[in-house]
Order: C-alpha cells, then sequence, then structure tokens
C-alpha cells in the first residue's frame, strides 16, 4: 500500500494530499512530526535506522518521525509510530515546530513543516526490523558533540534539529 502524505502552506494549512515519494522527490511541502524520548536521567532516545530504509538507511536519528496520514491528528500519528517502529507506547507533548529544506540522497528531498514533540519513556521495547537496526540513549549535549565531530552518522533532519532548536527541544533536559 503507497503512503500517503498531506500538502501544507508555510502555515501548515492543509493543501491536498500526494504519495510519499512522489512529495519527496518533487519536493512538495507536507507534514511530518518528530519525537524525542526522554528518560529520568535526561538522555535522549536515539535510532539507527534500518539499512533497508529507501533514504538515509543505517543514520542515526531522534527516537521516531514520520507522517500523519490524512485525517489523522499528528500527535496521535506520532503515538501510532513509536508504537510501529520501536514497540512501545507514551504519551506526547508539543515542543516546537520546525520547517526546512533539506537535500537527501539519490534525489530526494525533505521539505517539511515538522511538529516535533516530547515523551517519558523507560520500558521494554520491541524494535521493527523494517524500521531500527539500533538503539541508546545518549545525553543530549555529548550527542551535540559527536554530531558536529561525525556528521555524517546521523540523519541530516536531525542534525538540524540537534544543532538549530538544541534549547527547545533539550532546555528542560540538560
Amino acid at each position: 500500500m503507497l503512503e500517503t502524505v498531506i500538502l501544507v502552506d508555510e502555515k501548515d494549512y492543509p493543501l491536498g494530499t500526494q504519495e510519499k515519494l512522489t512529495a519527496h522527490l518533487l519536493p512538495q511541502r507536507h507534514r511530518a512530526f518528530s519525537v524525542f524520548v526522554f528518560n529520568t536521567k535526561g538522555e535522549t532516545l536515539i535510532q539507527r535506522r534500518a539499512l533497508g530504509k529507501y533514504h538515509s538507511p543505517g543514520l542515526w536519528a531522534n527516537s521516531c518521525c514520520g507522517h500523519p496520514r490524512p485525517g489523522e491528528e499528528v500527535q496521535e500519528a506520532a503515538c501510532r509510530r513509536l508504537n510501529e517502529e520501536l514497540g512501545f507506547s507514551c504519551s506526547v507533548l508539543p515542543l516546537t515546530t520546525v520547517c526546512y529544506t533539506l537535500k537527501l540522497e539519490k534525489d530526494l528531498w525533505e521539505l517539511e513543516f515538522t511538529h516535533v514533540f516530547k515523551g517519558a519513556y523507560e520500558g521494554h521495547m520491541n524494535l521493527n526490523p523494517e524500521e531500527v537496526c539500533e538503539i541508546k540513549w545518549v545525553v543530549p549535549q555529548a550527542l551535540r558533540e559527536d554530531l558536529i565531530i561525525n556528521p555524517e552518522n546521523y540523519a541530516r533532519w536531525f542534525r538540524l534539529y540537534v544543532l538549530k532548536h538544541f534549547s527547545a527541544i533539550f532546555g528542560d533536559s540538560v
């Protein structure tokens, strides 16, 4: 089944829908979300994307990200993807929104209006191997330092979040 994304304007007003891959090729601005999960130590959960992903395979990224389906609330979609990718549920709270355009590999682009959420969790996880090949908990400041030294290990959008929106995302956790 082809995935569909919600096309939006620069203020997140819905304009229609498009097949996900097409929206990343043209590119077309669409609604997305990113989740940062924290534990009680203030560490954030990062995931290494599965090697079979159609873009950014094997790169480290935030806890979870994706696109809401047409008719689905963004917060609801974020919770759905946490369960689909990492095999757990937790409530998420909005942190900020980030609009960006990034060139990826293979003629793919990210032109996204992204809702950024935070969640808290420390229990068992059941990773979906089609989505995630590895996870780890990291201290936000150490993450930022490693990302500066080794940017090639991280997804482009994740670099943008950590380097340009650090205080909005990690402010309460450092």
